[in-house]
């Protein structure tokens, strides 16, 4: 499983080169390379994640995908480095997003400038 996930990467990183720096041969090798990019992707993702898990990563991507493209890098990266012990449960998958929604959170403050109006009235009323 090891062999495979290295070769997997390998490919997917001479990919990433050859897109990189144009490759001569046109339009059609780099619809082949994001092509071949993808499956690598989803290979490395089928044998890290278990199926609840794969089916709320696909949920994800159809309502944020770049979210659900950051969480694919984390596992990816992790499962390069050796940091998965075996596959992903759901529950496991929802504590990496929520590790992700709290480094990628937008805090929004609101600020009210209320601006004083002069009201002339104020010296008549007593």
């Amino acid at each position: 499983m090891a062999d495979e996930e290295l070769e997997a990467l390998r490919q997917q990183r001479m990919a990433e080169l050859q897109a990189k720096h144009g490759d001569p041969s046109g339009d059609s090798s780099q619809q082949e390379a994001k092509q071949r990019e993808a499956e690598i992707r989803n290979t490395i993702l089928a044998q890290v994640l278990d199926q609840a898990a794969r089916a709320r990563l696909s949920n994800l991507a159809l309502v944020k995908p770049d979210k659900a493209k950051a969480v694919e890098n984390y596992l990816i990266q992790m499962a390069r480095f050796g940091q998965l012990p075996g596959k992903v449960s759901e529950q496991g998958l929802i504590e990496i997003l929520e590790k992700v929604s709290q480094q990628t959170e937008k805090k929004t403050t609101v600020k009210f400038n209320r601006r004083k109006v002069l009201d002339s009235d104020e010296e008549d009323d007593y």
